[in-house]
């Protein structure tokens, strides 16, 4: 279901209105782990030298493979995983360090993001889906998860996952289960995806529909489908942002980019 309840908690400013000259950068559905330094350094090269005239940039989801909890962050959890967590979180923080906002969005692998990493980032989490002006232009931003709703056992499952209470009973779990836990889901749900892209995985007209109407927007950028493309539909524009695989041949990768020339999709 659309949380039209959202709509209402719009940006504490209006992104590029500040510095009018200043782009929005958007990226979703990095995947970032240990097991691809490929996508990694190039992630670590938009930080550090792409984003540099930017404004804010805006993450929508799926930033990690998957993320079991901020004690992730603790110096005392050794592992591959936990130091390219601490790595990549120190990495955001340069950006507010530069004077660049930094948004972030919950993806379906990494709901469980919480307050301790955000503050470590120095983040902001908006709420999915989410509502933004950008150079005179209101935009709804989501991850696109909640779209797809044609996949009603993956909708059930979200709404338990994005449950307070139930995540807060699985962070109670040592830290080496809740990683078996959600690398056998990870595992599973690729395993079902591999004999091809079941139109149910894709987002749904009806959804798309709802979101433009109840934001009252004409445009609408997410991410978690990985079919990148830009989209005419009834009610609006929809850009549909590419996830970043630079481990396989060919690479794939890209961000939006807006400033007050409008809306581009540009490559790594």
């Amino acid at each position: 279901m659309i949380d039209t309840k959202a709509f209402g908690r719009e940006a504490n400013r209006t992104a590029g209105a500040t510095h009018e000259a200043r782009p929005l950068f958007f990226i979703a559905d990095l995947h970032l782990s240990e097991a691809i330094p490929k996508t990694v350094a190039a992630f670590e090269h938009f930080i550090d030298v792409t984003t540099n005239d930017a404004d804010s940039v805006f993450i929508l989801g799926d930033l990690f493979e998957f993320w079991v909890g901020d004690d992730m962050l603790d110096p005392s959890v050794t592992g591959e995983r936990a130091e390219l967590a601490r790595r990549m979180t120190k990495r955001l923080h340069m950006l507010s360090e530069r004077g660049i906002g930094l948004y972030m969005m919950h993806g379906n692998r990494d709901f469980l993001l919480g307050p301790h990493f955000m503050k470590e980032a120095g983040a902001m989490l908006l709420p999915d889906p989410f509502v933004v002006t950008a150079f005179g232009s209101r935009i709804v931003l989501a991850h696109g998860d909640g779209l797809c709703t044609a996949d009603r056992n993956y909708q059930r499952f979200r709404d338990v996952a994005r449950n307070r209470f139930a995540q807060n009973l699985f962070l109670r779990l040592p830290l080496e289960t809740r990683l078996r836990i959600s690398q056998r889901m990870r595992t599973n749900s690729k395993d079902a995806r591999s004999t091809g892209m079941s139109a149910k995985y894709d987002v749904t007209k009806q959804a798309v529909s709802a979101l433009f109407i109840g934001s009252r927007t004409q445009t609408m950028i997410h991410g978690h489908t990985h079919r990148p493309a830009m989209h005419r539909e009834v009610e609006g524009t929809r850009w549909v942002l590419p996830d970043w695989e630079l481990d396989v041949d060919p690479p794939r990768g890209g961000y939006l980019r807006i400033d007050r020339n409008g809306v581009r999709a540009l490559p790594l």
